[in-house]
């Protein structure tokens, strides 16, 4: 994992915010899934790891940690998506541990960490100096605000301004206008 001090660091346990948060719980494909071989959260991962990037842009280096076991494909390699490094725990290791890890790591080099969870045991093993808490939930949140955001942004854009006449300065619209008897 690539690291830059200057920023943050954010661990978001991915499971949990997955489980715990409707936005991505209802992206959890059906059972079916798995007995056609496609792995039922890839959707959920998928979305909360674009999310994770959109949240953490220029302020966070983000890191979304998963559980390991379980998984359709138990080697499931560490990958970076969107910028956002993946990291799946060990067969036999609890994400727990790399949260853990990750954190224990920052705090060692003086570095600030936000872990996002909402498992009391995770809280209370990583919170210390220079650690926050974050919850699912307040995560879920502040996704769905910059998600309104933007659509606000791009709906602004696209209906200002589309024709000529909408662009013209209003002294040139009048000459036009005079020009073709209007």
């Amino acid at each position: 994992m690539r690291s830059d001090p200057a920023l943050e660091l954010l661990v978001v346990d991915g499971y949990n915010v997955i489980y715990g948060t409707p936005r991505y719980a209802a992206l959890i494909d059906e059972p079916a899934g798995r007995r056609l071989g496609n792995d039922p959260f890839d959707r959920a991962r998928e979305a909360l790891v674009a999310d994770v990037a959109a949240f953490a842009a220029r302020r966070y280096e983000p890191v979304v940690v998963f559980d390991g076991s379980g998984n359709v494909d138990p080697d499931r390699p560490d990958l970076t998506l969107a910028g956002v490094p993946t990291v799946f725990s060990a067969a036999g290791e609890q994400a727990d541990a790399v949260i853990e890890r990750l954190v224990r790591a920052a705090r060692e080099k003086g570095r600030p960490a936000t872990v996002v969870t909402s498992d009391a045991t995770v809280q209370a093993t990583v919170y210390g100096p220079g650690v926050t808490r974050v919850s699912s939930r307040m995560l879920a949140g502040e996704v769905d605000q910059i998600v309104s955001d933007n659509a606000a942004a791009v709906a602004e854009r696209t209906h200002g301004r589309m024709t000529v006449e909408d662009r013209l300065d209003p002294e040139t619209l009048r000459r036009l206008n005079g020009l073709i008897g209007r």
